[in-house]
């Protein structure tokens, strides 16, 4: 039975382990730590949006055996449209991701920090972080590789690592059963908590994972009839991911002060608490959404580059490589010399404000084309829960720019 499961997990665990980064663990630590249990709902609301887009996206994968950026490079008939598109899609994947990989490569190296320590080296009057550069070289191996099921058990082994840290550190903190009920089932919206809200929404609904699961998809699935794995791996894989997300909530929701501002000073402020057990616990849980995130940024990059300029979307093609090695590496020099250019981190964020809402648009309408999918398209009820969606998603993008500019 198990051995069964395990044969059929496809990329569901790699899109869980794409939206839990270090981004998503600092949200979900200052939602904890400033609002307590009460916005477990918006967590709980943004896994369901999650799940419909993202199955929405496994199930084009699987039955045009395209990604995402090749069905939009071939599907807008409209040259300045479908150019447009384009432009906006690399912009904000490509660029953006290059801006977040630094992040994700910094948070394992904050994870990696609080369990060994901080080795620096000095190289021509640069003081270079020994960890940086040690996650940098293992994202390389696993990304070179280019084998989708080499990369599938790395990720996999790394999603389950992360998932038993951050629940062991909710189990130790002792939660209090019916507060998280409450916070679960009774939405609460303030003015103080509204940010938190649209950024707890904003880390879990990624526009980057819609084109990442479609390509993943086509790697591991190849018929009709496994549609029903795409599914039930899709449901599964985002559900736990949300689940590890709550339970970052609840261990940040235990400590007392108010002056923690990410996930390396929750490790510090559960020390006092629960022993220096807590630290190893959420150091190992940080260090692996940090590495997770780390592989799956440039990769998603090398996907949507290579799909929307035609070029081959092989994990081994010269293109594909040359794409997500030029992520990696900004993504390493940046967080090993400490350079935090935060222009760019903001123009990444306006970027995906806007590619979100564009993207929930056209998979809603390519979703619909009977000549794309047959039999397989949406339903009434998927086309009214996608709307609802677009809703959010034009909200939060509108949000997330404004508060940007």
């Amino acid at each position: 039975m198990i051995k069964n499961w395990f044969k059929n997990i496809g990329p569901g665990p790699l899109v869980a382990a794409a939206f839990i980064g270090p981004g998503t663990v600092t949200v979900c630590t200052l939602a904890g730590v400033n609002f307590g249990f009460a916005l477990l709902w918006a967590m709980g609301l943004s896994i369901m949006a999650t799940i419909v887009l993202q199955e929405m996206s496994a199930r084009l994968g699987l039955i045009t055996q395209k990604g995402l950026s090749e069905v939009i490079r071939t599907e807008i008939k409209n040259p300045l449209v479908r150019g447009l598109t384009i432009l906006l899609i690399l912009s904000a994947i490509v660029i953006g991701n290059a801006a977040y990989e630094a992040g994700n490569i910094s948070g394992g190296v904050l994870g990696l920090e609080t369990i060994v320590g901080n080795p620096f080296v000095s190289i021509a009057g640069f003081n270079l972080n020994v960890l940086s550069i040690t996650i940098g070289l293992v994202a390389f191996v696993v990304l070179y590789v280019g084998n989708y099921k080499v990369l599938e058990k790395v990720l996999v082994f790394l999603v389950i690592l992360m998932s038993l840290a951050f629940l062991l550190t909710a189990i130790i903190t002792k939660p209090d059963l019916s507060a998280i009920f409450s916070g679960l089932f009774m939405p609460k919206v303030s003015e103080e908590n509204l940010l938190t809200i649209i950024g707890l929404i904003g880390t879990t609904v990624v526009p980057y994972n819609l084109f990442l699961h479609a390509s993943l998809v086509k790697e591991k699935w190849h018929h009709e009839t496994d549609l029903k794995f795409a599914r039930k791996d899709t449901i599964i894989a985002v559900a736990l991911g949300g689940i590890v997300s709550m339970c970052i909530i609840i261990s940040a929701a235990a400590i007392e002060t108010q002056h923690i501002s990410s996930a390396a000073d929750l490790a510090k402020g559960l020390e006092p608490l629960f022993g220096r057990f807590a630290k190893y616990f959420l150091g190992i849980g940080l260090f692996a959404a940090g590495i997770t995130s780390a592989i799956t940024a440039p990769l998603a990059a090398a996907f949507v580059a290579t799909g929307c300029l035609g070029w081959s979307t092989s994990m081994k093609s010269k293109q594909f490589r040359a794409v997500w090695m030029f992520i990696l590496g900004l993504g390493v020099l940046f967080s090993s010399i400490g350079f935090k250019s935060i222009e760019i981190i903001k123009f990444a964020q306006i970027t995906n404000g806007l590619l979100l809402p564009v993207i929930a648009a056209f998979l809603l309408w390519v979703m619909n084309k009977s000549s794309i999918l047959g039999k397989y398209k949406n339903t009434l009820v998927q086309n009214i829960i996608g709307i609802v969606i677009l809703g959010v998603a034009i909200f939060l993008g509108a949000k997330s720019i404004l508060k940007v500019i």
